[in-house]
């Protein structure tokens, strides 16, 4: 039998409601993949390219929820020249507004890891190491 991490139920009078781990891990993934700068979640072997985005959508995101509160733990892979401290600032914000708004749930931290940054270099480039 396999295990389900779910939060404990919220009764509103009418019946409960549960909510899984995979559906915070995707919304919080969904919400730091639009922030403008963000090129992939996960590590750098996440650079690979995937049309599969629900597939994916956890790649890079841990989620601890509890009966009325979550932290997020989301790992990306930045553009080059963006500012990273905006950037992580950015990815917060979005994931909390987001996360709060469909769950109801207090996202009461997100930590942001930076594992790579990508460099967008034509096919015939080479990066300029001096």
């Amino acid at each position: 039998m396999s295990e389900q991490n779910l939060t404990p139920p919220t009764d509103s009078g009418r019946g409960i409601t549960l909510i899984e781990d995979v559906v915070v891990s995707k919304i919080a993934g969904l919400a730091a993949r639009e922030v403008s700068g963000v090129h992939a979640l996960g590590g750098s072997g996440a650079r690979m390219g995937s049309g599969f985005r629900e597939a994916v959508a956890q790649q890079g995101v841990h989620v601890e929820v509890g009966e009325r509160q979550a932290a997020v733990d989301v790992a990306i892979v930045a553009e080059y020249g963006v500012a990273i401290h905006d950037l992580a600032e950015a990815i917060r914000s979005n994931i909390i507004t987001a996360v709060e708004r469909m769950t109801g749930l207090q996202v009461t931290e997100v930590n942001v890891t930076v594992h790579d940054v990508h460099l967008d270099l034509g096919p015939d480039e080479e990066p300029d190491v001096r």
